[in-house]
C-alpha cells in the first residue's frame, strides 16, 4: 500500500509540474489600446492626438491630449460620435457635402502627477448640410488618487446645494460676455442636468453649455467660470495651492 501511495504521489507531483509551465505560459489579456490608436490617429510632439479623415463625403478632425487617464471613456464617446456622423454622411439624399465634424479637446490638470484631477473638454462642431451647424461640449474629469471619474454629483459634498451659489455667478458671467442681461430662467439655472460639462482648474470650475442648453440658441455655445473660492466649502476635492 505504501508503494502504491508513493506512486500516486509521484504521479500527482509530476502532473502538477507538467501543468505549471503551461499555466504560466498562458498569454496575458491584451492591453486596451489608447484612444489615439483606436481612432487611427497620431501623437505629435506636444503629446496631442490628431485624427484626420477627409474624403468627398465628409471631413473629420479630432484633437485631444493623449495622456488623459481614462482612455476607454474617450474612445467610447469619440467612436460613437464619429460612427453616427459617418452614417448620416453616407445616407442616400445627403446634400451639400462634404459634411464636417470637428472635435477639439482642451486639457486641464490640478495637483501633482500622482494626485489631483485631470480634465478634457471637447468643443464639438458638426455641419451636416443644414443652415444651422451645431456646437456642443463634452467633458471628461478624473480623480487621479481615486482612479475614478468625477461627475457633477461627485464634485460636491453630499447634502450641499452648490447651484444656489453657482447660478447667480453663471448668469452674471454670461451677461458680461453677451453685453446684455442673460435670459436664463430660474428653472434652467437651477437644473443640475444643465451643468454636466465642466473642467476643473486650480482656481476655478468652468462650466460649458452647448447651443440652446442654458438659454435661447441665439446665444450660441457658452461657458462660465466659477472661482473655487466661491464654492470651496462644498467641493468634495482636496484643496489646491494656487500660485499668486
Amino acid at each position: 500500500m505504501r508503494f502504491l501511495a508513493a506512486a500516486l504521489t509521484v504521479a500527482a507531483v509530476s502532473a502538477s509540474l507538467a501543468a505549471g509551465p503551461a499555466a504560466l505560459a498562458q498569454p496575458a489579456p491584451p492591453a486596451t489600446p489608447s484612444a489615439c490608436v483606436a481612432l487611427g490617429g497620431t501623437v505629435d510632439a506636444d503629446d496631442m492626438c490628431r485624427v484626420q479623415v477627409e474624403n468627398p463625403t465628409y471631413r473629420l478632425d479630432y484633437s485631444f491630449p493623449a495622456d488623459y487617464p481614462d482612455q476607454q471613456a474617450l474612445t467610447a464617446y469619440l467612436t460613437q460620435t464619429r460612427d453616427g456622423f459617418v452614417n448620416v454622411a453616407g445616407m442616400p439624399g445627403s446634400w451639400n457635402l462634404p459634411y464636417v465634424l470637428d472635435g477639439r479637446g482642451t486639457g486641464y490638470r490640478t495637483g501633482p502627477d500622482d494626485g489631483g484631477t485631470r480634465s478634457v473638454v471637447f468643443e464639438m462642431y458638426e455641419n451636416v448640410g443644414g443652415a444651422h451647424p451645431q456646437t456642443w461640449f463634452k467633458s471628461f474629469n478624473w480623480d487621479v488618487a481615486k482612479k475614478a471619474p468625477i461627475t457633477f454629483d461627485t464634485l460636491f459634498k453630499p447634502g450641499s446645494e452648490p447651484l444656489a451659489v453657482i447660478f447667480p455667478i453663471v448668469r452674471s458671467d454670461i451677461s458680461r460676455q453677451l453685453g446684455i442681461e442673460a435670459p436664463i430662467t430660474t428653472a434652467d439655472g437651477l437644473d443640475p442636468a444643465k451643468y454636466t460639462e465642466f473642467a476643473i482648474t486650480d482656481d476655478a470650475v468652468i462650466f460649458y453649455f452647448g447651443q440652446g442648453e442654458i438659454m435661447a440658441g441665439a446665444g450660441g455655445a457658452l461657458q462660465a467660470t466659477i472661482p473655487r473660492s466661491a464654492i470651496a466649502s462644498m467641493l468634495a476635492l482636496e484643496p489646491t495651492e494656487v500660485t499668486p
